[in-house]
């Protein structure tokens, strides 16, 4: 099995801390798909995936692997009692329809108004839009899972979006490795640090302007 990178795992543990039982969360590609093996076992939360599946559980075990059951990142994963199996059309159907309490999203970009790119990079070879242009409008509420640059080094959080937008509906909340960001009434504020990270290493390292939240605290994961 693949090793993962801690900072990636940290992410996903966070955000796996916020979700709350009862909700149905669609996990996107990349660092979401992580999300199911750092939930708490009381934790009931109905993890939804575009290829059609609600009620994914964490990563069998090599010998329980079916690759018929995937994730959106194509990465094989187990069937939570009581999971449902149905095509990726009715899958939209619950996205457009407004079902989606939570979509858990990766991005390239994200400006400080929480305008989210995370489909195509001008001059590359587009990446597909998957199903992104759906859950930003339809899900209730829109979590981001990125590192907190590229790897390249080049900040994530931007003042304005170089890349093709996402829509212009506005994440509520992005994680990274560094720490924690909520967006509201357009304006970024960081909530979280990471006990590892400085104040001064994230200002640094984030084109964003944001402001400091009043209850500023240290990142748990």
């Amino acid at each position: 099995m693949k090793k993962l990178h801690p900072d990636r795992v940290r992410i996903a543990k966070r955000i796996a801390r916020e979700l709350q039982s009862g909700t149905v969360v669609n996990l996107g590609v990349g660092i979401p798909t992580l999300i199911p093996d750092y939930l708490r076992p009381d934790q009931e939360v109905f993890l939804q995936s575009e290829n059609g599946l609600l009620g994914m559980g964490p990563t069998p075990t090599p010998d329980d692997i079916d690759m018929d059951l995937i994730s959106a990142s194509k990465y094989p994963v187990s069937l939570a009692p009581g999971a449902s199996l149905f095509s990726s059309a009715d899958s939209f159907v619950m996205i457009r329809g407004g079902h989606i309490d939570v979509a858990v999203l990766g991005a390239l970009q994200v400006s400080e108004t929480g305008e989210i790119a995370n489909w195509a990079v001008p001059g590359e070879d587009i990446l597909g839009v998957g199903g992104a242009m759906d859950l930003v409008p339809g899900a209730k509420k829109i979590i981001i899972a990125i590192t907190h640059v590229a790897k390249e080094g080049q900040p994530k959080l931007v003042r304005e979006l170089t890349y093709p937008t996402s829509g212009i509906r506005s994440a509520e909340m992005i994680v990274t490795e560094k720490g924690v960001f909520t967006v509201e009434n357009g304006q970024l504020f960081l909530k979280e640090i990471a006990e590892d990270c400085s104040l001064d290493e994230i200002r640094r390292l984030t084109e964003a302007r944001f402001e400091l939240a009043r209850d500023l605290r240290t990142m748990v994961w």
